[in-house]
């Protein structure tokens, strides 16, 4: 410092007298330091507030420095060498040139090795999730992320969510996670047009921990870009394909080869997907997959066939929208034999699910717990019996938009389908007709423990007095939208239950009255746990008061749309036994402030009340609600 400034040292500086012979020139410098003694009396600022540089008597001002003027290599080798994460995230927040810096430099080329070392032991748990959606999807959040996140526990979870208009996100932001955060696991990159095979390349190179891979709607992404990720993640075990209109058999042959722990993969809506893809990915994880979804994918029997063979391991199977799959399809793949640990099947909108097709899948696959087929009009009564018989270890069973099944096929499959059996649910199914079969003495379905019907508009009274001889066991019952079912025919099914009713949902049964409710809450009161009423409008304040008096496990109730008021609500609120904790009144116009003391009452137990559309309740009453039950999640 001496020589810079030109003097000899210290003893230049003498205690309590002036440096120059002009008083006004110390001013013109920073302080000296604690250990000088010196005393420079106040002067007036100069108006040059640059540092000098003086030899003898003369001044030379000397341009001001900053470590901006640096040029990137230089501050490349002091980032390097800090000595641990805290430090480089602090210096990321100077400015977005540091930043893009810090998040450029991958962990092999840090100079602290033992610092860096014990970061890198945190940084491998991955327990950070992050998520970045829209306009805030950019390069600079994501080396934010890559930068914040390493002296935090490590980025386990990344998901990266775009919209049409474009979206920030490119390779320098993908390659400062890919050098940043080695110890991200899952990765969900969805609606981004800008990210392609040398963007996913990048996060192949340095995530090589990577088990769940979600790509959707990213149509620059090619089989080049997913055969990069297959050979440097090893680990991979899930796989979701989404509307990549360039991915095609390539990238799931390359999975298929490389990533022998692959135990789920799902391809939706990829037209250059065909049997080669299917075939080589199946083939080569014969011993190791588990769950395999299709969806919309111009595949044909082969692919089906290939499934039976290969898919030794596979315990579940949706196939939906496959409009080049024959009946043939489904029959070789449950003809192969290879579908032995198939625990699970769903199908829907297959033109190719027929009766012989069904059957075959139901001989072929003995340990088939749970099927589920929607959309499927070719499939008839015989071909449900015949599954079902076929099936022996089937336990559920749903039927939705199947409109070829009528009361022969249901009946017929409660009767055939063995002792196992527990759950039946039949949606929007038109070919119920209700009608009076003069069926003799029926063999009870005894296992059966959960019966849906919902919007089968043929659905009535006989029907539900077969299936109130069929069921004894039943425990869950959901009777939604049955709009030609009455009083009598709900009894007939109820009344016959043994073990007692837990859930029962009526939601939409237009014709009930209070009739039925009193008759469950007293057969069935000991036991209820959840009763939906909603759309139901003649029930009243009657059966709000069968409720109090006769249910007391009761914690769900929804009484929305119904003709209830202000009595009834205090009728419940009466009960001494009574310990609700979902209350649902939504569209209850009869509802008035009268009964606030009564809501206040039940809000001692309440977690949750829906009170929307009650216009008879002002706002004031709705605070004061709001105040009073501060525990209670309260719906206005």
């Amino acid at each position: 410092m001496s020589q810079l400034l030109g003097f000899a040292g210290s003893e230049d500086f003498f205690p309590g007298g002036s440096l120059y012979r002009n008083p006004k020139e110390p001013s013109l410098f920073l302080s000296l330091g604690h250990h000088v003694d010196v005393y420079f009396p106040p002067r007036k600022r100069s108006r040059i507030s640059a540092p000098f540089v003086f030899n003898g008597e003369s001044f030379e001002q000397k341009k001001q420095t900053c470590i901006d003027i640096l040029p990137d290599e230089c501050l490349f080798e002091i980032f390097r060498r800090l000595p641990g994460g805290e430090e480089r995230s602090a210096c990321a927040c100077v400015s977005k040139r540091w930043l893009s810096l810090l998040s450029n430099i991958s962990r092999d080329e840090f100079c602290n090795k033992k610092t860096e070392t014990d970061d890198l032991e945190i940084q491998d748990d991955g327990c950070l999730s992050r998520s970045l959606e829209g306009k805030k999807a950019t390069d600079i959040r994501l080396a934010a992320i890559s930068v914040g996140t390493a002296s935090r526990g490590g980025l386990g979870k990344l998901s990266i969510r775009g919209n049409n208009s474009g979206c920030g996100v490119t390779k320098v932001g993908l390659r400062a996670i890919a050098r940043g955060c080695p110890s991200l696991k899952v990765l969900s990159l969805w609606n981004l047009p800008s990210v392609g095979d040398e963007e996913l390349s990048e996060i192949a190179s340095g995530c090589h921990l990577l088990e769940k891979l979600d790509i959707s709607h990213c149509a620059s992404i090619t089989d080049k870009g997913l055969i990069a990720v297959a050979k440097s993640c090893p680990n991979l075990t899930d796989l979701v394909i989404e509307s990549c209109a360039n991915i095609g058999n390539g990238g799931l042959q390359a999975f298929g080869q490389y990533c022998t722990n692959l135990k789920s993969f799902s391809i939706k809506a990829c037209p250059i997907v065909g049997d080669q893809g299917i075939a080589g990915l199946l083939s080569s994880a014969t011993f190791v997959l588990t769950k395999v979804k299709l969806q919309s994918l111009n595949i044909t029997d082969v692919s089906l066939a290939v499934i039976g063979h290969y898919g030794k391991a596979v315990t579940d199977l949706m196939l939906t929208s496959l409009p080049n799959v024959s009946e043939r399809g489904f029959w070789v793949m449950g003809t192969a034999y290879g579908l032995q640990k198939l625990k699970s099947f769903t199908v829907t909108s297959c033109q190719g699910v027929t009766d012989g097709g069904l059957e075959a899948v139901g001989k072929g696959c003995p340990n088939l717990k749970q099927i589920c087929l929607r959309k499927s009009p070719l499939v008839s009564d015989n071909g449900l019996v015949s599954f079902t018989k076929a099936a022996g270890s089937l336990e559920s069973l749903q039927l939705e938009e199947c409109h070829r099944i009528t009361q022969f096929g249901l009946f017929g499959s409660l009767l055939n389908c063995g002792t196992k059996l527990k759950a039946l649910s039949l949606i929007n199914c038109l070919g119920i007709r209700d009608l009076n079969l003069g069926l003799p003495a029926l063999s009870p379905c005894k296992s059966l423990q959960s019966l849906c019907i919902r919007n089968c508009p043929g659905f009535g009274d006989i029907s539900l007095t077969y299936l109130g001889k069929l069921c004894p066991e039943l425990e869950h019952v959901e009777l939604s939208g049955l709009e030609g079912i009455s009083n009598s025919g709900v009894l007939e099914l109820l009344k016959n239950s043994e073990p007692g009713l837990v859930k029962v949902n009526l939601s939409g049964c237009v014709n009930l009255t209070d009739k039925v409710v009193t008759e469950i809450t007293e057969l069935h009161g000991w036991t209820l746990e959840v009763l939906n009423l909603d759309g139901c409008r003649k029930i009243s304040d009657a059966s709000l008061a069968a409720v109090a008096n006769n249910c007391l496990l009761l914690c769900d109730l929804d009484v929305s749309r119904c003709g209830i008021t202000d009595s009834g609500i205090t009728a419940l609120a009466t009960s001494k036994h009574l310990n609700l904790q979902i209350l649902s009144m939504s569209g209850c116009s009869m509802i008035s402030d009268k009964g606030l003391p009564a809501l206040v009452k039940l809000g001692q137990s309440l977690l949750g009340l829906n009170i929307q559309h009650c216009k008879a309740i002002n706002s004031r009453s709705v605070d004061l609600l709001v105040e009073r039950l501060w525990r209670c999640d309260i719906l206005s």
